[in-house]
């Protein structure tokens, strides 16, 4: 089930943060402490907050770790069937082009990417 979520300090809808505002939500922190573990871990490995192996190092500080699932059909798991086939449990989705969290069995995000195709998950 989608859930509205947004911890963006200033209520940004279009600011590309996914990733910081997942990170944020999976580990109960602010958007700046998120923002600040994904840019430490970029500028140490020269990459970009948003990109999956700079998310995947950050994470895995915090006991996760990451695996692929089939992102073609019809082997595939959109997010909205990710959360119905995992009730339990706080999961970091990825997909082709965002990153969302999900605890027990709903996903928190700015707009309803149900429809998504998930490619791989972080879980602990």
């Amino acid at each position: 089930m989608f859930r509205y979520f947004n911890s963006n300090p200033v209520g940004n809808n279009r600011a590309g943060d996914c990733g910081v505002r997942a990170l944020s939500k999976a580990l109960g922190i602010s958007w700046d402490e998120a923002f600040d573990l994904l840019s430490n871990n970029a500028r140490l490995m020269g990459d970009m907050t948003d990109s999956k192996v700079v998310m995947t190092a950050t994470l895995r500080q915090f006991g996760f770790f990451k695996e692929n699932i089939p992102h073609t059909c019809p082997e595939c798991l959109t997010v909205r069937e990710f959360c119905q086939y995992n009730p339990v449990g706080t999961y970091i989705l990825g997909t082709q082009s965002h990153i969302v969290t999900v605890i027990s069995g709903s996903y928190y995000d700015i707009w309803d990417c149900g429809d998504e195709i998930v490619d791989c998950f972080w879980t602990r």
